[in-house]
């Protein structure tokens, strides 16, 4: 069995844009980002809402350290909503500059709104599905239905803020129905990270008994 690895990781992108870790709540979920993709080498990683790319460049740094041919693809339309606050173009080509400096051949920007950005997916293709747009529970519902059929077989979705039950977040009530349905895992810290395994348990099988209760405190304080 592929043994699962634990990186202190200096993410290139901190040092040539500090601030975006200011204005993202995904900060403590970096580090198992970048394991995940480091251990499944997916070839295809798309995520829906973006923002400052905190999560993004993760995927990205870890797909480009590891020599990976996978494409990573961040669907955003770079405008705002009444979560994240509304902000202008310029988060939006500045995001676009560090994908291309840092990641040129991995990193894709798609703005969009998540609908029209289906087109540019087969059904089945994606292996890495990270969901991060509006919170509301109708919404979220409607993202990972109007996605799931994008998702390859034994595929992996990533949903944040699943432990937020403010300011009308609804993806913890999304996530309480699919934990029902799907083998999973969680992590509480920074908001909170679920990961599901809806199409098939090949992929949980392997990962899950490698993901020890010391192994997800690491994650919640890797600097301890």
């Amino acid at each position: 069995m592929t043994e699962w690895k634990f990186h202190r990781k200096s993410f290139e992108y901190d040092h040539v844009a500090p601030h975006v870790l200011t204005y993202s709540a995904w900060t403590g979920h970096r580090e198992f980002a970048y394991d995940l993709v480091s251990f499944v080498k997916p070839q295809l990683i798309v995520e829906l809402g973006t923002h400052w790319g905190a999560s993004f460049f993760s995927f990205c740094e870890a797909v480009r350290d590891n020599d990976l041919s996978a494409k990573c693809y961040a669907v955003d339309t770079w405008v705002g909503d009444s979560h994240s606050g509304a902000y202008n173009e310029d988060v939006y080509q500045e995001v676009g500059q560090i994908a291309a400096s840092l990641y040129p051949n991995v990193a894709t920007l798609l703005q969009s709104t998540f609908d029209d950005a289906l087109q540019h997916f087969e059904d089945g293709s994606i292996h890495l599905l990270h969901i991060d747009g509006f919170h509301e529970y109708e919404a979220v519902h409607h993202d990972y239905h109007t996605w799931l059929p994008k998702l390859a077989d034994n595929g992996i979705v990533l949903f944040h803020d699943i432990s937020v039950r403010l300011y009308g977040f609804g993806v913890w009530q999304l996530w309480d129905e699919l934990i029902a349905q799907h083998p999973s895992f969680q992590f509480e810290h920074s908001s909170g990270l679920g990961v599901l395994f809806p199409k098939g348990d090949a992929a949980y099988s392997e990962i899950h008994p490698l993901i020890s209760h010391q192994l997800l405190q690491m994650y919640a304080h890797p600097n301890q």
